[in-house]
């Protein structure tokens, strides 16, 4: 009984020694761990490949607007359109002001072939219109955010609909970058 005794303090002051010794996480490698967590969790439900140089800020934004219904004209979480959408998302994520319709969208960006398309460039569709008439951000992975029909969504490029539609990708100027931050005047109409 008094091996068992001894042991099970042996044991238990073992225990207590780790305990004491063990380091605590700093705030910086608990906030890694939390952004690869975030970085891993937004992977699996959009579709895609998060690498360390992804924008997080981009992902939390879409990932939070995700099922918000879509309503013509609209921009709040009540329902919101494909132009106010990304409209919203350069503010808060690029901090940079962009005009409301897709089309006057398109004027302020540099044409860019589907190929060479990155995070963050806009992707242009003409949906059953001549003219453009549907915008989202291009997420990576032929993955895209926008404002569809079916509210706030991530869709493919690949998808037959899409494809059929898509009419060019487009990285905002810089001119207008830096046009937009210096006055703060916006166009309040509504595309699509």
């Amino acid at each position: 009984m008094k091996k068992l005794t001894l042991a099970i303090a042996l044991f238990l002051s073992v225990l207590a020694a780790q305990a004491q010794t063990k380091t605590i996480p700093t705030p910086a490698a608990e906030t890694t761990e939390q952004e690869s967590l975030a970085k891993d969790y937004l992977s699996q439900i959009m579709g895609v490949a998060m690498s360390a140089t992804s924008n997080m800020k981009l992902f939390h934004f879409v990932y939070d607007w995700i099922g918000t219904p879509y309503r013509f004209g609209g921009s709040s979480r009540k329902g919101i359109d494909c132009s106010a959408f990304t409209k919203q998302l350069y503010s808060e994520v690029f901090n940079t002001t962009i005009r409301r319709s897709s089309r006057d969208i398109f004027s302020m960006v540099s044409p860019v072939s589907k190929d060479d398309l990155k995070e963050g460039d806009l992707v242009f569709f003409k949906i059953h219109s001549r003219s453009i008439s549907h915008v989202g951000i291009y997420l990576g992975n032929n993955r895209f955010a926008h404002a569809s029909s079916k509210g706030v969504a991530i869709s493919s490029l690949d998808d037959a609909y899409y494809s059929r539609f898509f009419y060019k990708g487009g990285r905002m100027l810089e001119s207008f970058k830096n046009e937009l931050s210096a006055s703060s005047t916006t166009d309040e109409e509504p595309s699509n």
